[in-house]
Order: C-alpha cells, then structure tokens, then sequence
C-alpha cells in the first residue's frame, strides 16, 4: 500500500510540463530539478561505497 502511495506521487510527466512551459528559464528549472535528485543518489552511492572499502577493519 505504502509502495503505491509513493509511486504515484513520484510519476511526474516531464514531457507535459516542458510543453506547458512560459519560458526557457522555467523548462530548464524543470530538467534540473528532474534529474538531480537522481545524480545525488549516485553520488552518495559512490561515496559509500568508497568509504566502505577503504575501511582499515577488515581482514581482506
């Protein structure tokens, strides 16, 4: 239930909005803000994963 609840609000029609868009600076701001949540994932990602195996623990 709670996996659906999240799953529609996170379907956002990028397409319609840049049509619908007033200017350039506003399709922009929409590109940006679409693709950025995704890019800092990756990032914290990378940086975990990094730190993860630069651990001095472990016994490799």
């Amino acid at each position: 239930m709670l996996l659906k609840f999240i799953v529609f609000f996170q379907q956002i029609n990028v397409e319609e909005k840049i049509k619908n868009a007033p200017d350039k600076g506003y399709e922009i701001g929409v590109m940006i803000g679409t693709y950025l949540p995704f890019v800092l994932l990756v990032i914290l990602a990378y940086f975990m994963y990094h730190k993860a195996k630069n651990r001095k623990d472990f016994d490799d």
